[in-house]
């Protein structure tokens, strides 16, 4: 396992996180099988969504930010980022990418994100690659 750092600069943001996935999967040495990408926060995720149009990661955090707006009256958690932790958990800790040819396996149009909830941080990503 590899862990990666990855500095955030808004309290909410995807970054586009392939070309790290891309070197971890080169520095393996494994030509197949599959790759583990996993997020150790809980104010923050990791998904594969399209890499190709910028307005598709600004679209998810605009919904996710409509549907879980930051102040929302009844939030109890005391450090005030109840919004980040349901956001987390809607897009989740992992994503898994197969691996063939010694490169992720990924649609035309897709890359693996960081998604920042949070922000802005320092965090880390957690990378694994298994033949």
């Amino acid at each position: 396992m590899t862990r990666h750092a990855v500095g955030t600069d808004a309290r909410t943001e995807f970054l586009d996180i392939t070309p790290l996935v891309k070197a971890a999967i080169t520095a393996s040495d494994v030509t197949e099988g599959t790759c583990v990408v996993y997020c150790p926060h809980t104010t923050a995720a990791v998904t594969i969504q399209e890499n190709a149009d910028p307005d598709v990661p600004r679209d998810l955090l605009m919904w996710l930010n409509r549907l879980v707006p930051k102040d929302v009256p009844g939030f109890k958690h005391a450090e005030g980022n109840s919004d980040a932790h349901l956001k987390a958990s809607l897009i989740g800790s992992s994503v898994t990418v197969l691996v063939e040819k010694g490169a992720p396996v990924l649609g035309t149009w897709q890359g693996v994100f960081f998604c920042e909830f949070d922000g802005p941080r320092d965090r880390e990503v957690w990378v694994t690659v298994r033949g």
